[in-house]
């Protein structure tokens, strides 16, 4: 009896744990990434964004490696007319996170938060 009665608390503390933290939902990329790219931008985004700013704005480094419109243009994501949704919308791209995080961010008060072009976005 006890032990059926410990196993009904565990699953039923399972079951509340498990669905009392909801996850956001990430758009899928418009572009293959390479493989663990997910991964290292979800553990290093941050420093990788302060470290490529820092290089851009301080020391005149300006390439198109690792560069924001890269990522905007990778990442865009289709709004009901299948145009890329800018940083107003809930369902950009950079929203998904930052919104779940309640963390603000500043990039697209000087950065365009849709991607060049303006043609259908489609996964290629």
């Amino acid at each position: 009896m006890i032990v059926l009665a410990a196993a009904a608390v565990f699953l039923t503390f399972q079951t509340f744990a498990a669905s009392r933290t909801p996850l956001p939902f990430i758009p899928k990329a418009v572009q293959k990434a390479e493989e663990g790219h997910a991964k290292v931008m979800r553990r290093n985004h941050m420093n990788l964004m302060f470290h490529k700013r820092d290089q851009t704005v301080r020391k005149g480094i300006r390439t198109d490696l690792n560069s924001l419109k890269g990522c905007v243009a990778c990442h865009a994501v289709p709004g009901p007319d299948k145009q890329p949704v800018s940083f107003e919308s809930p369902q950009h791209f950079c929203r998904a996170c930052h919104d779940y995080a309640a963390v603000r961010i500043d990039c697209f008060s000087c950065h365009t938060s849709k991607p060049p072009g303006g043609e259908d976005l489609a996964v290629k």
